[in-house]
């Protein structure tokens, strides 16, 4: 099992991050989205990537990017391009022209939602099943995806605390993206960090 801590906006915890002998694979940013709490202003952006990812990969969370912030933030030291509500013909263009890899984000409160993965396998690298809160911590039945036969990684998001009984996702997903359950009012919190890297390290050690 991966794991992904996602909605960084300071420089203390992105270290801590970088810099543990745990270190997530993945670390995300939310990089145009402004309702988020955790959005974070291109300019600033540019100083905290230069902090050394090392054994992480560095994630920009996208909401329908236009090309404005395509632009802006195309020379920035990103791995992956985590998208949400774009069409596959525009993933596409997005990969080809700034040659990232893609987590394809989908928004799940219903099997229905589930129908459509199968257009975006071309364009996509990761599958990443989140609930329909997008700023707001909101969850959705994890296990909708569970009889659903993948042939990308599977990443999995959506209210994830770090007291879940985690080793229930490891049927399901390869990777946990977290982002809320590890902070204490509205702020990413290191002790939570920790305890949550931990567990992931002891499930795998399980295996």
């Amino acid at each position: 099992m991966k794991s992904k801590i996602c909605g960084i906006s300071d420089s203390i915890t992105l270290k801590f991050l970088t810099e543990h002998p745990l270190s997530p694979k993945f670390i995300g940013f939310i990089v145009n989205y402004r309702k988020s709490k955790r959005y974070v202003e291109t300019d600033k952006l540019k100083d905290l990537l230069k902090i050394e990812k090392k054994n992480s990969s560095y994630v920009a969370v996208l909401v329908k990017p236009d090309k404005k912030i395509l632009e802006k933030i195309k020379d920035l030291p990103f791995d992956y391009y985590q998208i949400y509500d774009c069409k596959p013909d525009e993933i596409y263009n997005i990969k080809k022209k700034y040659n990232k890899m893609i987590i394809t984000a989908f928004t799940v409160e219903s099997s229905d939602d589930l129908k459509e993965f199968n257009l975006y396998n071309d364009v996509s690298d990761i599958f990443l099943f989140d609930s329909k809160g997008y700023e707001k911590s909101m969850s959705f039945k994890h296990m909708l995806i569970k009889d659903i036969k993948f042939d990308k990684e599977v990443m999995l998001a959506g209210n994830i605390q770090i007291n879940d009984e985690l080793e229930n996702y490891k049927e399901i997903a390869d990777i946990i993206d977290i982002s809320g359950g590890v902070e204490t009012s509205g702020k990413k919190d290191i002790s939570k960090i920790e305890i949550f890297l931990k567990k992931i390290k002891e499930m795998n050690d399980e295996t």
